[in-house]
């Protein structure tokens, strides 16, 4: 018989697309059974700029061992209005629903699944025409999937018209998590008058159709979740789906036998002194207008503490991601000499990874994407969450008062996500500083956070052996598609 392949659909942004692959990768040298991947690449819609995901096609295709094959699907017209990017996502994607069925069902091999991304449960109806199993990917967290399922539930709960924050005095019920305020709530699960909230519980009732989700996080960051998910309290006292946690799914670049030039950053870190040094980094989308970008800098001032701060300028005009930032627009007069020695300001896109893992950093200012977290914990760097959109939000909530592996600090969600030089000064002193009892917990937790996603992936280790499940899984229900 033919080695069964497993189908990836990721979107087409590269914080999914390149998780999903290392994901693929895992699963290829975990699985005791032959396997295969076929991504089915869907591209970016209104774009022009795919270089990043196409230079990782590229490299895969170069290696040559022919393990992992792409299928380009063609473009379709994307939809032209929409209320935020959960729903532009769910229904691009249900657009491709013929494109995936017609390519899953011209494969000559057993399919062992179809994995679509974390809002592309519109294409598990291809998958269930074919008579083949369908799972889902979430690149973020079992706090976020516990949430997704708890979506149906929520929604029937409420009366129509009624807003989280007009009846949840205590918080918005998550099981396996404190009371989360409505202000912590993912952008667009917040307000049910939009589309996108209907989209939000869509995709959340369909989870239960998956053959099982697919989680990038480590059973040991998030036990409460993972135990109610398991328990059934987030869906009703129905089954869910079988979960696995696989990650952290980090992909790191490989070494080439020679040592690479060390980044700007990483030698200016060199000269720091161990732990010093707090990290301020927004992810590829996140930039500032030069009235934030003047709080920070008051605030990094009066901190008095060694920073690297990553400052990108607004995205130009009809295009969605940051532009190297300009520095004499962006900081106050005078700031670059007056913070010399301690501070560095990189105006262009930095080596996260690298920096995270360098000795100097001691902290890290996030936007609380979760791929970035994970990269913290990794290093056992402890946080300041800053969230600017998406699950951002709820990230930071949950790294607070779940994870306990950082410090809080007020965001105004209602004034575009701002932060005052006052109190971004606090939460770094608050952090940083040493002898505070809470600051010393968070770093011990963060710590301790390190050592099991490091276990984690070790032989014997829970994403281990669950990636194991995970594979078994798949090989055994591996089926031609019904053509």
């Amino acid at each position: 018989m033919a080695t069964p392949t497993v189908v990836l659909v990721p979107v087409w942004g590269i914080g999914h697309f390149v998780p999903m692959l290392e994901a693929g990768k895992r699963l290829l040298a975990r699985s005791a059974r032959p396997l295969t991947i076929t991504v089915l690449v869907m591209p970016e819609p209104m774009s022009k700029r795919a270089s990043e995901i196409a230079e990782h096609i590229r490299q895969e295709e170069a290696s040559g061992l022919g393990i992992i094959r792409f299928h380009h699907l063609p473009a379709v017209d994307p939809p032209t209005d929409h209320s935020g990017i959960e729903e532009y996502i769910s229904r691009y994607a249900q657009l491709y629903a013929p494109q995936v069925k017609a390519a899953v069902a011209a494969l000559t091999c057993p399919v062992a699944g179809v994995v679509v991304d974390i809002f592309c449960t519109t294409l598990f109806d291809a998958a269930h025409e074919l008579r083949v199993p369908a799972y889902v990917y979430l690149i973020t967290s079992a706090a976020m999937c516990a949430l997704l399922l708890r979506s149906p539930a929520l929604d029937e709960e409420l009366e129509a018209e009624v807003e989280f924050e007009e009846s949840e005095e205590g918080g918005v019920d998550v099981p396996g998590l404190p009371p989360v305020p409505a202000s912590c709530l993912p952008t667009g699960l917040e307000n049910r008058k939009i589309p996108t909230y209907k989209w939000f519980v869509y995709n959340g009732r369909r989870y239960m159709e998956a053959s099982g989700i697919v989680v990038n996080t480590v059973a040991e960051l998030e036990p409460r979740v993972l135990g109610a998910i398991a328990d059934g309290q987030c869906t009703r006292g129905t089954r869910a789906p079988s979960v696995y946690t696989i990650g952290p799914v980090i992909p790191f670049t490989p070494s080439t036998g020679e040592k690479a030039a060390a980044h700007e950053c990483v030698r200016w870190l060199d000269s720091q002194p161990p732990a010093s040094v707090v990290f301020l980094c927004f992810g590829g989308t996140g930039s500032f207008t030069a009235p934030q970008a003047h709080e920070i800098a008051h605030g990094l001032e009066r901190s008095g503490h060694r920073f690297l701060w990553v400052l990108r300028g607004q995205p130009e005009p009809g295009t969605k991601l940051p532009t190297d930032g300009n520095l004499v627009e962006l900081l106050p007069a005078g700031f670059l000499e007056e913070t010399k020695g301690r501070g560095l300001v990189w105006p262009a896109k930095a080596p996260q990874k690298e920096i995270l893992a360098h000795a100097a950093v001691g902290g890290f200012v996030t936007h609380c994407g979760w791929n970035s977290i994970l990269e913290s914990l990794w290093h056992g760097v402890p946080m300041v969450p800053w969230p600017l959109g998406a699950e951002q939000h709820y990230n930071a909530f949950t790294l607070v008062a779940d994870m306990g592996v950082a410090v809080p600090m007020e965001v105004d969600r209602k004034r575009n996500n701002f932060v005052g030089a006052g109190e971004l000064e606090r939460a770094l002193k608050a952090l940083m500083d040493d002898g505070g009892e809470a600051a010393r917990k968070v770093r011990e937790r963060a710590m301790e956070m390190k050592a099991a996603c490091r276990k984690a992936v070790e032989e014997g280790g829970s994403s281990s052996v669950e990636l194991q499940r995970l594979c078994e899984a798949l090989v055994v229900g591996a089926v031609l598609p019904t053509k």
